[in-house]
């Protein structure tokens, strides 16, 4: 199928997606079914959405202001009034830094209006990890948080316009003069809206590319088929928008059918909780590594106006699910899902909950379990997970979307099973990958911070399995033959790593060894160092 005539005046997106026969199978069926050839994605779950529920249903609730439909559609439109007039053109790469907010939301529904790329980044995220963004999506301007821009300030490889929002020189006390509506782009439905960085296994940044229609078909797929969310329901998110499993909990999902979000800045377990019984939430986004700190953190868990709870980002032990529902009665949707699919693809709900198991292949997607020949293997046997549907890697001029995409279906680096009854069980990450807190967090990057120590002549790092986290970072590191070990040495070491990229990465645990295990030719080997699952 060939594309349809692009709304980006600057076509850099486009030109970059990876070849036509290097993507994956898409489900041709449902994207013809359900988007129209031009759509933005910022109109559909705006405009259309007051169009549904009006413009004084409330929309946003959050730290910086609340908002109905109707003031959140004034507010975008004055943005994207002044971000044109700042010369910004359909098609720019537009990056985003700053915890999630109100503003945050605005800010990203502004740019995919004006028919701007979003290029979504963790506030926490330092100046190198920044850079490594920057070389890759050639970014040209970037909206900042006043609170978080001493890194930014420490970028070296950009040369476009970095404009603030809050505190001096506001953006959006400059966008205040302009006016309150706005004629969305003309954006193609297959017109690049969102660029999200995976960090990936070997730890170089990867960017995925999303079209308009891929933000709605997340929406139609994991949100309609198995959230089946309501108009009346509260959402929450523990996830930043940075990522898109955040993303579509807290902004695409409650927006698409005019739903409430509830937005907050950060909410470790005790505080998430005490805001879900403050606003009434009613559908709850966050990773077990939350939940079980929710269960330890408290003896009241009467929480009468939640009726969903969601929880990806890493895997859910069946301990975990059977300790939640016993305390709430509730019955913890799991998923998984991926940057590359943008959201959740494998789930399941209510009666159709097995715990224990991810769940089954959420409709509009297709899932199997092959061999490393890629040939698909018996029921109950571990492979390795392949899926498709109507989202797919498409990776921005990077080599690696061959090793995603195989023979028609993303595959996902995860091992699953699936059994008689259609059900997917997980097992494993299939490579360095590390999952923890529901941070993806790639080995190799912990090691290049470690290794710009001073004090450090070799180190490997690796994921084990720990029950409050999920999987712990722990590095075995070889020290310069004039170091002395010492409890003072550890600190400062996981301290360096924080300055050197985003804080929750750092080694929670440092062993001090003689020597790693290596192959004959020097390759090191990782998997010797792991400890077994218990």
């Amino acid at each position: 199928m060939s594309f349809i005539k692009t709304g980006h005046v600057d076509n850099f997106t486009r030109e970059n997606l990876p070849p036509r026969n290097q993507w994956p199978w898409l489900n041709q069926e449902f994207i013809d079914t359900n988007y129209a050839a031009r759509l933005n994605a910022s109109q559909e779950l705006i405009d259309k959405t007051i169009e549904i529920v009006g413009p004084n249903k409330l929309a946003i609730i959050a730290g910086d202001g609340n908002y109905t439909y109707g003031e959140l559609l004034a507010k975008i439109s004055q943005v994207a009034n002044y971000l044109e007039s700042i010369g910004i053109k359909s098609g720019n790469r537009i990056l985003l830094r700053g915890p999630n907010s109100a503003s945050l939301v605005i800010l990203w529904l502004a740019v995919l209006r004006v028919g701007a790329v979003a290029v979504t980044t963790i506030h926490l995220q330092r100046a190198n990890e920044l850079e490594k963004m920057l070389g890759v999506a050639k970014v040209q301007f970037a909206l900042i948080d006043h609170r978080f821009m001493e890194d930014w300030n420490l970028v070296t490889n950009f040369d476009g316009q970095t404009l603030i929002y809050g505190g001096d020189n506001d953006v959006f006390v400059k966008a205040a003069a302009f006016p309150t509506s706005h004629t969305a782009c003309d954006t193609a439905s297959d017109d690049v809206s969102l660029l999200a960085f995976t960090s990936g296994s070997t730890g170089v940044p990867k960017a995925t590319m999303h079209f308009h229609r891929d933000i709605l078909a997340i929406a139609d797929t994991f949100s309609k088929e198995i959230l089946k969310p309501l108009q009346d329901d509260i959402f929450a998110c523990s996830a930043p928008l940075a990522f898109t499993f955040g993303l579509g909990a807290s902004v695409v999902f409650p927006f698409r059918i005019g739903a409430t979000t509830l937005l907050m800045e950060g909410a470790p377990p005790p505080v998430l909780i005490e805001k879900v019984r403050e606003n009434k939430v009613t559908v709850l986004f966050t990773a077990p590594t939350a939940y079980r700190a929710i269960l330890k953190s408290t003896n009241n868990l009467e929480l009468p106006s939640l009726r969903r709870c969601v929880s990806a980002g890493e895997h859910l032990p069946e301990s975990t699910w059977s300790s939640w529902h016993e305390a709430t009665g509730i019955k913890l949707i799991d998923g998984i899902g991926a940057t590359e699919m943008l959201h959740i693809f494998i789930s399941a709900s209510d009666d159709e909950i097995v715990p224990g198991m991810t769940g089954k292949v959420v409709p509009g997607y297709e899932a199997i379990i092959v061999n490393e020949e890629f040939a698909e293997i018996p029921v109950g046997e571990i492979g390795f997970l392949a899926v498709r549907g109507p989202t797919g890697v498409r990776y921005l001029n990077d080599a690696r979307q061959g090793v995603y995409a195989v023979n028609g279906w993303n595959v996902t680096g995860d091992l699953y099973l699936k059994d008689s009854h259609g059900y997917f069980k997980y097992q494993s990450r299939a490579d360095d990958m590390i999952i923890s807190s529901g941070y993806n967090i790639a080995a190799p990057e912990v090691e290049n911070a470690l290794l710009t120590h001073n004090a450090v002549s070799e180190v490997a790092v690796v994921g084990e399995p720990d029950e409050e986290r999920g999987m712990l970072v722990v590095a075995y590191i070889v020290l310069q033959s004039s170091q002395v070990e010492s409890p003072e040495l550890i600190k400062e070491l996981q301290d360096h790593v924080k300055q050197k990229i985003a804080p929750f990465k750092y080694p929670r645990r440092i062993v001090f060894v003689p020597s790693l295990p290596k192959t004959t030719t020097g390759k090191l080997q990782r998997f010797r160092l792991k400890v077994e699952d218990k």
